[in-house]
């Protein structure tokens, strides 16, 4: 599990691009940069980084499921994500 801070930072970030993504959109259609590096780093999307919505784990990440690799395994094996089994051949 990743530690607390890092969880918490990166719902921080989402909050701020969501919060500055109309602002950013205007200063970049009339070409102010000097205005947008005004702006806070972490309102960039760019800055943002998918994490494992039950453990926080960076790495493994799957975007359809918005889970990681790991808990991706486990839950396949309960059977808590229909359509999805382990491949035998």
């Amino acid at each position: 599990m990743a530690r607390n801070c890092l969880i918490a930072r990166e719902k921080k970030r989402r909050v701020l691009v969501e919060k500055f993504a109309k602002v950013r959109q205007e200063l970049k259609d009339k070409g102010d940069y000097e205005g947008l590096q005004k702006l806070s780093k972490n309102s960039s999307k760019v800055r943002l980084h998918n994490r494992c919505m039950f453990t926080g784990r960076a790495r493994g990440f799957h975007r359809k499921f918005g889970i990681s690799r790991l808990v991706l395994r486990e839950m396949a094996l309960k059977g808590e994500i229909p359509g999805l089994k382990k491949a035998s051949w």
